[in-house]
């Protein structure tokens, strides 16, 4: 156990990537980063980072904002409930005087899990609590050569009890950081680099040979496909685009009008196609030019140059980046 983590802190101290929440970073920094990092790819989370801070240094500028423009700073970011708990739980933050240095504290606050609540504190804080999320799960599958199904609560109370008997007690945040980056960059899910591994010595897997094989996640959700045309209308400068107003984590946006909602529009050019993924679905949108009369009811014409300023559908967004017209 000492071994180890001498290995991975030694690794660790040596090749960690620079990122901006590891360097002079308090609780409501380090927040920050682990709420946009949920299920969301470092390189498309760095631009979000700096940007967000720049606007909303603390916990108060947080709470004060009007929510469309939160949404418009999250735009692309996708999951976007999350920004929602974020100024949520900065009015929490807010009422307490400062931000809450005790586990059970930081994991009450909305949009805060079992996982980032052990990330915050133990790297804010040095609290002794270790963390597990899909990195974790992959390295300690492959160090123990578990070959349960990653999926089930009972697999991942087994490895999570792994990791908080492994957890440097002395260095808790960094370990996790450690365990974490040792997934991302060399324990990857295929082709992982064991050559290169600080605790290739240690891994189960590796001696027999299945590091290929781990993790097992069983059940996998088929992918569905679905098809949809976009339609781009421009006049003046301005883009044809309608607001959602029914409820739900969507609320708020403003959208590209789909084929249906616009049946007399005169298809003028197909633009292009892009892939977009939710979940379980796997859209293609194909994005078309198209000619309106008037000012269609329910739509609204949006200056592009005021495009940045509103919060704008990932979709949405997409399709006007990637079309000349």
């Amino acid at each position: 156990m000492k071994l180890f983590r001498r290995l991975l802190l030694r690794w660790y101290d040596r090749a960690a990537r620079p990122l901006p929440w590891r360097t002079n970073a308090g609780p409501y920094r380090i927040w920050v980063s682990e709420i946009m990092l949920q299920q969301t790819r470092v390189a498309a989370v760095l631009p979000y980072y700096e940007r967000f801070l720049a606007r909303f240094p603390d916990a108060a500028s947080l709470a004060a904002a009007p929510e469309s423009e939160l949404l418009a700073l999250w735009s692309g970011l996708g999951y976007y409930s999350r920004a929602r708990n974020m100024q949520s739980a900065a009015r929490k933050i807010v009422e307490l005087g400062s931000f809450p240095r005790d586990y059970d504290q930081i994991r009450r606050l909305p949009g805060v899990g079992d996982y980032t609540a052990a990330a915050i504190g133990s790297i804010a804080f040095g609290l002794p609590y270790a963390v597990l999320d899909g990195n974790v799960l992959r390295v300690l599958s492959r160090l123990t050569n578990d070959a349960g199904d990653i999926a089930s609560t009972v697999v991942r109370r087994r490895l999570h009890e792994k990791a908080q008997a492994l957890l440097d007690p002395g260095r808790p945040g960094e370990f996790n950081q450690a365990l974490m980056e040792l997934g991302a960059i060399i324990c990857l899910p295929r082709a992982p680099q064991c050559l290169l591994c600080p605790i290739a010595e240690l891994c189960e897997a590796r001696r027999l040979g299945v590091e290929n094989q781990l993790p097992v996640k069983l059940g996998r959700v088929k992918q569905v496909r679905v098809h949809k045309t976009l339609l781009l209308a421009e006049r003046n400068g301005r883009v044809l685009l309608w607001q959602r107003s029914c409820g739900g984590r969507m609320n708020g946006f403003w959208e590209l009008p789909e084929a249906g909602q616009l049946p007399e529009a005169r298809h003028l050019e197909t633009l292009h196609e892009f892939r977009h993924s939710i979940t379980n679905h796997s859209y293609v949108f194909t994005v078309v030019s198209v000619r309106v009369r008037g000012n269609p009811e329910g739509f609204s014409w949006i200056k592009r140059a005021l495009l940045n300023e509103i919060p704008l559908s990932t979709t949405a967004r997409k399709a006007l980046a990637r079309s000349e017209v």
